[in-house]
């Protein structure tokens, strides 16, 4: 069953996330996800939630039930899924439709831009309030999008901030009406996708380059460790508690 909807505005495919009530980020959808972006054949790309959520991050649920076999193929394909969508070629813009928490902070920082709802949505990094850390490309998709000291402060505060606070901190570029925010993003990506095609792929990837090649490099070498904190008993316990305290409350 799908949980991404394609829809194509002349040359901007809009990649809509339609996967539960929260977006929440598992492999089946991380995969997807990878796979649609490579498959879209489009010049720009518009990544959009649902009305009143666009990610609320990594679904710990089932890190929760499944453990160490689980955190074994989420984590790459959640790594994957965040390269997808920074190394598209072309231009992205995150139509951020609500909440994006965590992950789903995460794939909107990997766009080139961020059109935020201007409605009740919170945009975050809530990962050590969680108990879990950063995987390297997840860190370096958010360098490239916010440099290191509003990284600093977003990372390790584990705040998260309603819209006009998130413009106002630069994490998104414009705030558009709640029914807007698509159609908004849409424009965005079209003036973006006016300029030259090739000349826009050589500048993205001129600015990307220092973090791809971090990514490269230290990859391998980050991944191992990773999985461990993420699987080892303390977290899963942490990541238990996390779900009973917030998630299941009420």
């Amino acid at each position: 069953m799908t949980s991404i909807r394609i829809e194509k505005t002349g040359p901007v495919a809009v990649l809509r996330l339609e996967h539960g009530k929260a977006n929440a980020l598992d492999t089946g959808l991380c995969r997807e996800l990878a796979a649609k972006v490579d498959e879209s054949g489009a010049r720009a790309l518009v990544l959009a939630g649902s009305a009143k959520v666009f990610s609320a991050g990594v679904d710990l649920r089932r890190i929760r039930d499944g453990g160490a076999p689980y955190v074994r193929e989420f984590l790459p394909a959640l790594s994957d899924a965040f390269l997808a969508v920074f190394g598209f070629p072309g231009p992205t813009v995150a139509a951020v439709t609500g909440h994006a928490i965590a992950g789903g902070a995460v794939l909107a920082a990997a766009c080139d831009r961020r059109v935020m709802a201007s409605g009740a949505g919170r945009f975050g990094l809530t990962e050590l309030a969680v108990g879990v850390p950063f995987p390297l490309v997840a860190i370096e998709v958010l360098r490239c999008a916010y440099g290191d000291p509003v990284l600093s402060e977003l990372a390790l505060s584990g705040r998260t901030y309603a819209a006009p606070d998130a413009l106002a901190r630069n994490l998104v570029h414009e705030l558009a009406a709640p029914d807007a925010v698509v159609s908004r993003a849409t424009e965005v990506a079209l003036e973006l996708a006016a300029a030259p095609e090739g000349a826009f792929a050589h500048t993205k990837a001129q600015l990307h380059h220092p973090f791809d090649e971090r990514i490269g490099e230290q990859r391998a070498a980050d991944d191992g460790p990773v999985e461990a904190m993420w699987s080892s008993p303390e977290t899963l316990a942490s990541i238990g508690e996390y779900v009973r305290r917030v998630l299941e409350r009420g």
